[in-house]
């Protein structure tokens, strides 16, 4: 048995160690294979009396292999999905049925299958540690809990329980899980043995109540418990807001609810079920390719250029301390960087500073963070206007006003004092690399970093090649925002690069929806039926209808008549320069701001932009998807993205495309190729020539070829666990 060993001793109560190869241990064929080996050994073996269950690495077991799961996908039938699942399923039923009391030992984290192993044990005792976190995640990968998790849960802890930590996902530690009695023993890291052992001591009955003649499902004549009952219609009524177009709520809470109805053998059967048709729908391929596999994959350095040795960065200078400047001085400051912020005047940089100290302190106070560690953070951020405390900087990271000139003139100063060897860092959203290189006195040393507002919650850092960057310089951009545990994904320079480019179309189609008479809450509602977080309008008062403006015009200037100006560009101009209307910083644009009540839509819109019959909502919310993912269609075609990897995870962390789809290009290849560009024909006929497709996407949908081919999946070295 490779993944695990077992230790007899003369008191006749067995330790079984999960210890697979790699940093943790996974649900996989392997580990299956060995437990039902153990498993067989241990209710054949009379001198074991009972068994405790442990783990030989920190944590006790992440969850099921990843990437055993997504390249099943469009290779399994339901049956043999529905196969999979029952094995494990068995595997559980083995240890609960052995004849012999298990308890597990769970010495660390323990989620998903992980947890479902340790619910199958008669016993759970939990170390007393805040890291040792339990819980079933599976929804957040569109699956369910499938090898018996729903219904175990659903009898021990309650549908109430059950539903709320299913469906949220969530994980919750010691103290939590005894409360739920999720668990049933919490106990320091150096007593957690003694525990179990003294557990089995009291000679406890390894039967499991449902396993007793006579038992009866808890919810058999219906909802007994007036908290279930209340959660069970609170949630069937709520499921669109739990996740729009995903099948794993609905499933879970369908599956709760026959576990408490069953027999226990035919709730896991349903289960199984539920699980098989998760697991053969694209939705949870999409969701796990993305979010976990290529994810992590690019957090390990997928794109990082090989042949360079690890940069570390130990000191960085931060140019402009604005919103973005602050958040970004923060973050390198908490990973251990010593910042120097600079800005127009001490008090300005002071500020910037302040915003360190206001996000330090909601941690401390929630106890996330100790007062010293906020204080240490503190103090390696300098606010100063004094460009000499660059010197030995290993890299500066501009954040300056989106202003070709004045990121010039920022880039001069600094570098006249940076070491030669210094890395210079652009935070820009939309001005060309190469452009703003020219005033670097080494381009190649030259890179753009576009971090995301707020900076210290948005994990993504799109990093921008420009025409000079050298691959070093690339692998010490990379290092940088490793350093920082941010994701990141590497884009060549144009335009609005790729983030920026590719979410002006989703603005700019609510925009255009509003001059074609489309009713505005429609407009909104549509977008969020689709997926997304909010409205295009209420982005738009958000963003200020001046940036996207400015960035039009700041193209018609240099592309003259080559440029076709985006769908939404007349709206937005009648709005700010004939209605006055511009944003919600200015008053209000699209909606209302009243003070000490919600905002809601302006009732003048339907004055300037009359509401029109004869919009649909299901084409409306084809045109949100279709013309995000036509534009990434293109930004792979010019080489602006290299790969469809970093098309998806730009997608889902830079502006929240659906999760569902598993991002721009998923959507693509889940639809398919010839079906997207057939549509896509009809939407540019109706609508426009934005969603017309290219010759070289008409010759890949004529070969039939998906962006994501089997070859082309993210090599990871390790299993990536749920």
């Amino acid at each position: 048995m490779k993944t695990m060993r077992l230790e007899k001793a003369e008191d006749g109560f067995a330790i079984l160690t999960l210890d697979a190869e790699g940093s943790m241990n996974v649900v996989n064929d392997a580990f299956i294979a060995d437990m039902e080996t153990a498993t067989r050994d241990i209710a054949q073996d009379d001198g074991i009396k009972g068994v405790i269950l442990t783990s030989g690495k920190a944590t006790f077991m992440a969850g099921a292999d990843l990437k055993q799961l997504v390249n099943g996908f469009g290779t399994l039938t339901p049956q043999q999905a529905y196969a999979f699942s029952k094995r494990a399923t068995d595997m559980h039923r083995a240890i609960e049925q052995s004849g012999k009391p298990w308890v597990a030992a769970i010495n660390g984290l323990a989620l998903g299958g992980g947890f479902e192993l340790a619910l199958a044990c008669h016993r759970r005792i939990l170390v007393d540690d805040a890291k040792a976190q339990v819980g079933l995640p599976e929804v957040n990968v569109g699956l369910l809990p499938g090898s018996g998790g729903t219904v175990r849960l659903g009898i021990i802890a309650g549908m109430k329980t059950a539903l709320d930590l299913l469906l949220s996902g969530r994980s919750v530690g010691p103290q939590e899980a005894l409360k739920l009695k999720i668990v049933d023993e919490v106990v320091p890291a150096d007593k957690l043995i003694d525990a179990a052992r003294a557990w089995l001591a009291t000679g406890p009955d390894p039967v499991k109540p449902w396993d007793v003649k006579g038992w009866t499902p808890p919810q058999k004549k219906g909802m007994t418990v007036p908290e279930d009952s209340a959660a069970y219609m609170m949630y069937t009524g709520g499921l669109a807001k739990l996740g729009y177009n995903q099948p794993a709520p609905a499933a879970i809470l369908n599956s709760v609810f026959h576990g408490l109805q069953l027999p226990f053998d035919k709730a896991l059967a349903v289960e199984g079920k539920y699980f098989a048709k998760l697991l053969t729908n694209p939705v949870a391929r999409n969701i796990i390719r993305t979010t976990f596999i290529s994810k992590q994959a690019a957090e390990k350095g997928a794109r990082r250029p090989e042949g360079f040795p690890k940069f570390e960065a130990r000191k960085v200078g931060v140019l402009g301390a604005g919103m973005m400047g602050a958040g970004i001085a923060f973050v390198s400051a908490n990973a251990g960087i010593e910042v120097v912020l600079i800005d127009r005047d001490v008090p300005t940089a002071q500020k910037g500073k302040d915003y360190s100290a206001k996000v330090l302190g909601k941690l401390v106070e929630k106890g996330k963070m100790t007062q010293e560690k906020a204080d240490a953070v503190l103090a390696r951020i300098t606010p100063t206007d004094d460009f000499a405390l660059l010197a030995g900087c290993d890299m500066v990271v501009e954040a300056v006003f989106e202003d070709t000139a004045i990121k010039a003139e920022t880039t001069k100063k600094a570098e006249a004092v940076l070491p030669a060897e210094a890395i210079f860092a652009s935070n820009t959203s939309t001005l060309p690399i190469s452009q703003l290189a020219q005033a670097s006195r080494s381009p190649d040393q030259f890179i753009g970093l576009h971090f995301f507002s707020p900076v210290d919650r948005m994990g993504l850092v799109e990093v921008i090649m420009g025409k000079q960057t050298s691959k070093e310089t690339l692998a010490k951009g990379l290092d940088f925002i490793a350093q920082l545990r941010k994701t990141p994904i590497v884009v060549n320079d144009s335009r609005g690069f790729y983030t920026s480019r590719v979410f002006q179309m989703l603005i700019h189609e609510g925009a255009a929806m509003l001059a074609e008479g489309v009713p505005p809450a429609v407009i909104e509602n549509a977008a969020k039926a689709v997926g997304m977080p909010v409205g295009p309008l209420a982005l738009l008062d958000e963003l200020t209808l001046d940036l996207p403006l400015k960035i039009v015009d700041q193209a018609i200037a240099e592309e003259g008549d080559k440029y076709t100006p985006p769908a939404g560009t007349a709206v937005m101009r009648r709005m700010k320069d004939e209605i006055g209307r511009s944003s919600r910083k200015a008053g209000g644009a699209f909606y209302e701001y009243p003070e000490g009540g919600k905002k809601h839509l302006w009732k003048g819109l339907a004055d300037h932009f009359p509401v029109k019959q004869g919009w649909d909502i299901e084409e409306l919310k084809k045109r949100y998807l279709y013309a995000q993912a036509m534009e990434t269609a293109r930004c792979l075609e010019e080489n602006v993205l290299e790969t469809p990897q970093d098309a998806d995870l730009g997608a889902i962390y830079g502006w929240g495309f659906p999760t569902w789809t598993g991002g721009t290009i998923s959507y693509i290849d889940t639809i398919g190729i010839k079906t997207f560009v057939e549509e896509s024909d009809r939407l540019a006929q109706r609508y426009g020539p934005r969603f017309l497709p290219s010759a070289w996407l008409r010759d890949k949908a004529a070969r039939g070829e998906d962006f994501y081919a089997a070859a082309s999946e993210t090599s990871v070295k390790e299993p990536m666990p749920a």
